[in-house]
This record gives C-alpha cells, sequence and structure tokens, in this order.
C-alpha cells in the first residue's frame, strides 16, 4: 500500500523527520537514521530482500544508510543522495522550542507576524508554506526520494534505485566521504551500473525575491583557506618593539573580505565573493604581551580555478597586507619616536605556503624530527579539523620564528571538488525532460543553472570540472596525512553524471527557513518520476 505519495502523506513523512532534531554531531544525527532503517525495514519489499537495506558505521559512531530496490536482474542504477544533519537552532531565538515541529511553529508564526519580513509573512499568509529547521534544507528532498523508492517498491521503473542518506552534510561531509566505499562495495556485490546521481537539494534564490524555478547540472567547490599570522610578540609598554598577529591579521581581512577578484564567471553564473568564517588570535591567557598568532580562514568558492590560481590570487592577497601592514607600522611609529629615537625591530614579513614551511622546518632539524613532533601532536589531538590544522602550523612557526613575522597560507577540510555534468548528454535529456514536463504539465518555467551554489555531497560524486590535481590542495592542507584522508582511489572509481532537482523554499540556515508545500509535494514528484523514466530508457 503506497503511504508516501499524496501531498498530505508527504507532509505527514515531513514533520517526522524534522522532529528529529539531527542538528550535526548530536545524537539525534544517528537517531534519525536509524529511524529511517525502521520505516524502511517494515516494508514488504525489504522484509523478503533484508539484504538490500543496510547501515554502514563512521569512525566516529555515526552512521549512513543506504536502500537499494532492484528491478529484477537490471543492473542500471540511478543513486539518490540525501542528507539527514541540519544547523543549529540558535537563530530561532524565542522561537527555539518549535524549531522542529513544523505545525506549531507555522501556526505560532500567524499569532507574531511583526516578527517577520515582509516576503515570509506573503508565504505565511498564503497557506502554502511549512516552516521550520530542516524542512528546506534538506529534509523535503529526503522526503520526495522515499517516495520515489516507494515507486520503486511497487515496480514502477524499468531499472534500480538505490538511496543514499548521509549524517554530517553541514560540517565536513563526513557521511559522503564514508558513503564511497560503501557505494563501491554495494556495485561489485549486486553487479550493479551506476548510471547517475540525482541530488535532492532545495533551490537556491539567486537574489531576495528570486521568483525563478532552478535544477542544476552541477555543484560549486568550496576550499577553506587560512592563514596564520605570526608577529613578534613585545611588552605592551613597548608597542614598536614587535609586530601584533592581530594587526596583521586585521589587514589580510580588508584584502580577503569581499574581494572581487576571487569571483569567478563561467557564463552566466558567478561566484560569491569571499567571507571570514574565523579570525581570532592565538593566546589564550590575558597578559600585557602581544599575541604572537592569529588565524583566519576564507570561504572560497569556485567553478573552474583550478588550485594553483586560488593559490595565486590568496599569496597576491597576503602580498599586498603585507604591505600596507609595514607602511601602517612606520607610520604610526613616527607619531611616536621622536628626534633621534628609532626602534630596534624593522619589520619585514615572509610570506610562505604551508609546504614551503614544512621544507623550512625540514632543512633545519630534519623530517624525522619534525614528523616526531608533528605525530606527537596527532596522538594528543583534541582538536576539530580547523583547529588542529591551525596548531600543526603553528607549531612549525615556532621552530622557524627566526624567520618571523610571517603570514603562512594553508587549507583545512571541508573541500568541495567543483562538479559539472552541464555538458553530458544523459544529463541534457534528463533536464530537458525536467524543463518540458514541468511546462507542458504544470505551467512552470525550470531554469537549468550549472553550479549548485549551496554546497551539496555531489561533489564527491560527479566528474570535477576543474583540471588541477587533488595534490596541489593536499600538500598545503596541514592534517592530511595527520589522522585525515581524502580517498582520492575511491571516489575516481565511481564517479558518475550528475543532476540537482529539488523542492522549493526559501531562507536556508536562517530561522525563517520554510518549505512551498504545493510545488515540493504534489508537482516534483512527478517530474522526478518523469526524469527517472527517461533516465532508464
Amino acid at each position: 500500500m503506497a503511504v508516501w505519495q499524496t501531498k498530505d502523506q508527504l507532509t505527514e513523512l515531513l514533520c517526522s523527520l524534522v522532529e528529529y532534531p539531527s542538528i550535526t554531531n548530536s545524537d539525534e544525527e544517528i537517531a534519525i537514521i536509524e529511524y529511517l532503517y525502521y520505516i524502511l525495514e517494515d516494508r514488504d519489499y525489504y522484509k523478503k530482500r533484508p539484504e538490500h537495506l543496510n547501515l554502514h558505521p563512521l569512525d566516529d559512531g555515526r552512521q549512513l544508510l543506504t536502500a537499494l530496490v532492484k528491478k529484477g536482474e537490471a543492473k542500471e542504477t540511478l543513486v539518490l543522495i540525501s542528507h539527514v544533519d541540519v544547523v543549529g537552532i540558535e537563530d530561532y531565538g524565542s522561537y527555539q522550542n518549535l524549531a522542529f515541529y513544523p505545525r506549531e511553529l507555522t501556526q505560532e508564526l500567524h499569532k507574531n507576524t511583526d516578527d517577520l519580513p515582509k516576503e515570509a509573512v506573503r508565504d505565511l499568509e498564503s497557506g502554502s508554506w511549512l516552516f521550520g529547521r530542516g524542512t528546506m534544507d534538506m529534509k523535503a528532498g529526503l522526503t520526495v526520494q522515499l517516495s520515489l523508492l516507494e515507486k520503486a517498491m511497487a515496480g514502477e521503473f524499468e531499472g534500480n534505485l538505490l538511496l543514499v542518506a548521509v549524517p554530517d552534510e553541514e560540517v565536513n561531509s563526513e557521511g559522503m566521504l564514508a558513503a564511497l566505499p560503501a557505494l563501491a562495495e554495494i556495485r561489485d556485490k549486486e553487479n550493479l551500473t551506476y548510471k547517475g546521481a540525482l541530488n535532492g537539494e532545495p533551490m537556491f534564490s539567486k537574489y531576495p525575491g528570486d521568483p525563478a524555478y532552478y535544477l542544476y547540472t552541477g555543484s560549486i567547490g568550496k576550499a577553506l583557506p587560512g592563514f596564520l599570522c605570526y608577529g613578534k610578540e613585545t611588552h605592551a609598554g613597548e608597542p614598536f618593539g614587535g609586530l601584533n598577529a592581530n594587526l596583521m591579521v586585521s589587514y589580510l581581512a580588508q584584502e580577503m573580505e569581499l574581494n572581487e577578484a576571487f569571483i569567478e564567471k563561467v557564463g552566466g553564473e558567478r561566484t560569491p565573493p569571499p567571507l571570514s568564517l574565523m579570525q581570532r588570535d592565538l593566546k589564550f591567557e590575558y597578559s600585557v604581551q602581544t599575541p604572537q598568532a592569529a588565524v583566519a580562514m576564507y570561504n572560497v568558492l569556485y567553478m573552474k580555478q583550478t588550485i594553483k590560481e586560488l593559490n595565486d590570487k590568496l599569496l597576491q592577497a597576503a602580498q599586498r597586507a603585507k604591505a600596507k601592514i609595514i607602511n601602517h607600522y612606520h607610520h604610526q611609529a613616527s607619531f611616536y619616536l621622536e628626534g633621534s629615537q628609532t626602534s630596534a625591530f624593522n619589520p619585514d614579513i615572509t610570506i610562505l605556503t604551508y609546504d614551503q614551511l614544512y621544507k623550512e622546518a625540514v632543512d633545519r632539524y630534519g623530517k624525522m624530527e619534525v614528523d616526531r613532533r608533528q605525530n606527537r601532536l596527532v596522538k594528543l589531538r583534541d582538536q576539530g579539523d580547523r583547529d588542529f590544522s591551525t596548531t600543526l602550523v603553528q607549531s612549525l612557526a615556532s621552530l622557524c620564528k627566526d624567520i618571523s613575522p610571517m603570514i603562512v597560507l594553508f587549507y583545512s577540510p571541508p573541500f568541495y571538488p567543483a562538479v559539472s555534468s552541464h555538458d553530458d548528454p544523459f544529463i541534457q535529456q534528463g533536464a530537458k525532460v525536467a524543463m518540458d514536463y514541468a511546462k507542458e504539465t504544470f505551467d512552470e518555467d525550470i531554469e537549468v543553472v550549472e553550479y549548485f551554489t549551496g554546497l551539496s555531497d555531489l561533489s564527491f560524486i560527479g566528474p570535477t570540472s576543474a583540471t588541477s590535481s587533488l595534490s596541489d590542495l593536499t600538500k598545503q592542507m596541514p592534517i592530511h596525512g595527520n589522522g585525515f584522508e581524502w580517498p582520492t582511489e575511491v571516489m575516481e572509481s565511481i564517479t558518475m553524471p550528475i543532476i540537482n532537482i529539488g523542492p522549493l523554499g526559501r531562507d536556508p540556515h536562517q530561522w525563517t527557513e520554510r518549505l512551498e508545500l504545493s510545488y515540493s509535494f504534489e508537482k516534483l514528484p512527478k517530474i522526478l518520476t518523469k526524469v527517472i523514466h527517461e533516465m532508464f530508457k
């Protein structure tokens, strides 16, 4: 019996998923995967074929789910990709207790429309929108994929569907990285051929109030470059006896934040400029000594640029910051030092990549000693990937402090390769079918966009659109080989064409996150059904 097909049924299923507060790294992130297993194992298909429904553990105790529906002896398989985690709810303020109860939250907002932006009020009063954390990003997409899986169980399609539901998409994508070997194992065990992957991430507006509908044939790339500023400490009573790392990092912020040089244009698409995601000094106790080191990390998005091109832009920004830092120091010193007074400290700044700093340390102390120090840090590690990356760089900088002040460029996880199937005839045909069917059946215009700008797990399964080698990145990534490894071989072995056709929503990662129900649960399932039929022809 079909239980996930009508708008009301899908709304009920969505609410049951949203009620799991599956914030990344929480226990509920584990619980929702178990809930998915529970509701699927009760279906007749999996009662007869329990081997097709599996939980796969991650190294940290979390787990992902795979659910295969086979059509007889068919080999051709489409992979459906969803993530179950959501971001936190601190932004909900007084509505936090209702953030994971969509119906109740939506009802409460009707009583408090003055709290909402005007556009959100219009949506609320239309009666077609459901508010709540995860309604849009991306439990609605998972809900629709479960409805497609149900159709496959009933024999709807002439091929196989494989649902992959993963944790951790919102932080490090460890769920998708762990899914890669699982996908390879299932492919080999079941003798499958992966024709393509369909993701269900929601549409992202190109600008506030954007009325257009989109599907995506690729996913934007993201790097997280960091700069360690290693200054020269001094007493606050002798301000020109050193160089404050906080001053250094502030000038880097001016050179990086919203810098137009990083906006990449491909066709009619553009990447947003960089934003700082973290900036702080590394002095954790109070004293009148200036901070010796500070760090900043930036969200840098790209489409077809190479890592080398990104590195060049980042190092150019560091060079501009260097000139301004030195000029600032001398300009301010001119007001303080009088007559023949001079400072014994004359700042210069060395700019290095992490790889260059590592080689500098090895030249001084030998590879065995440098690796011994890093291995010790790995053994004692109690930090997340970004903080631990910073610790590894700072440790090397302290070994080479005689060349300070210095600015060191490095990268930290997460990294999302830019991927695209925009020119793939198979995906082009699927996109055309979606557009034609939506127009003919629902009078809805859907526009094809090459890159999904919200970041997605498709980055680890689709064809890369940049030509650079991953080693260009990993050699500048301190954590690579120190407790973190990219599954490069597995990624290459299961690359497949990709497309993202998802629900309609607004305000992802905001407290006004909401889902439009009529398109998402009445039209989208039919559009996707049509596309899947076409892909199995």
